[in-house]
Parts: structure tokens; C-alpha cells; sequence
């Protein structure tokens, strides 16, 4: 198998995660330039976007939650989502937040990055920190157990590792209790630390 990714993706993060703590040796890690028009990822997956997996009979398949449950399925069900059905509603929503969040924070970077000051938009960026503040907000109240590694967590460490490295929030002095929950999950899942940007 192959994963065409970027080092510095959240989303291409978490089956890197995944792939670690499942033992597949064979996954082979591309790098993608999403902003190159004449990289391949175009042609593996028409939106352009990372992570993409081609599986050993050439299927693409995209993008990180689609990769999870693939993931899921070879590594045996519950590997990485829960079999019952509340557990895995619980499981599959918050993947669903932290990627949520995260899509928002990858939008306020794209937004400070690449357009200039002039021109940008005080509105949009206010859109989407709300949302981010407001994800932020609902985990600290109900947030999955950090000593799991499951699409819940993994997503939310990816959030969190993600906003650490763009600063799109003030997270770590404004939601002290995520912190400690990441650091209770890094404890508990050294594959965080080894797909970091720059492992030590």
C-alpha cells in the first residue's frame, strides 16, 4: 500500500498514526504537493486533496475518514472503531468534531497565509475561529478517553497538534484541560511524537 500525503497535513497525520500503531510495516509514505497542478494527486483523487491511499489492487481511496475504516477493516473491526453501535456513534461524532475544527483552522491559515492583509476577510476569519472556539468549548466538556487510540482520539490529537504548530487560537491558555487531555494521550500513544513535522 501507499499513502500520498504531506508531512505537515493534519488529516494525512492520522493514518500515519494509524498505520504505526497497526503494524503495517508495508505502507509506503509519498510525498503530494497539492499546490503543484502537475502532481499525480490530481489524477489519484479528483478535489486535489490529502491523504490518499492506493491500495495493493490500485483502488484510491480518500480522504482520511474513508482511510480509517479501511484501516479498521484490515487491522479487524474495532481496531480503530468501535463495533457497538453507541460506542461507535459516540466515536464516529467526535471524529467528526475534531475534523470539523480542524477544517476551519486549516481555512484560517490558508486565509492569513495566502492572502494579504488588505485584502482579507475579518468576517470569514471570525466565522470560522467561532467554530473552532466553539469545538474547543464542547470537548472540554465532553471529550473521548485519551488513554484510547481510536478515530476519536487520533482526530482530536491531530486538531490539537495541528492548532500547536498555526496558532489559529490560543488554545493551550484558553482550554487548559485540552492540554492536559493531550498530554495524558501522548503518554499513552507514542505514535503522536513519531509523526510529528521534525520527530525528534
Amino acid at each position: 500500500m501507499r499513502l500520498r500525503t504531506s508531512l505537515t497535513s493534519p488529516f494525512g497525520r492520522k493514518p500515519r498514526m494509524a498505520a504505526l500503531r497497526l503494524g503495517f510495516a508495508d505502507l509506503e509514505i509519498l510525498n503530494a504537493d497539492t499546490t503543484d497542478p502537475a502532481d499525480e494527486i490530481r489524477q489519484d483523487n479528483p478535489l486535489g486533496k490529502v491523504p490518499l491511499l492506493i491500495l495493493d489492487d490500485g483502488r484510491r481511496v480518500y480522504d482520511s475518514r474513508v482511510i480509517l475504516e479501511c484501516f479498521d477493516h484490515m487491522a479487524g473491526p474495532g481496531s480503530l472503531i468501535p463495533v457497538a453501535w453507541d460506542d461507535r456513534l459516540r466515536t464516529l461524532t467526535f471524529q467528526s468534531l475534531a475534523d470539523g475544527v480542524t477544517d476551519a483552522a486549516v481555512l484560517v491559515s490558508y486565509e492569513t497565509r495566502y492572502r494579504s492583509e488588505e485584502i482579507r476577510s475579518q468576517k470569514w476569519l471570525d466565522h470560522q475561529r467561532g467554530k473552532i472556539i466553539r469545538g474547543l468549548s464542547s470537548l472540554t466538556h465532553t471529550a473521548p478517553d485519551p488513554t484510547r487510540f481510536d478515530v476519536a482520539t487520533i482526530s482530536t490529537a491531530c486538531m490539537l497538534g495541528y492548532l500547536d504548530w498555526r496558532k489559529q487560537v490560543d488554545w493551550r491558555a484558553d482550554f487548559p484541560a485540552l492540554v492536559a487531555w493531550l498530554d495524558a494521550f501522548r503518554a499513552a500513544a507514542p505514535e503522536f511524537d513519531a509523526t510529528a513535522r521534525d520527530p525528534a
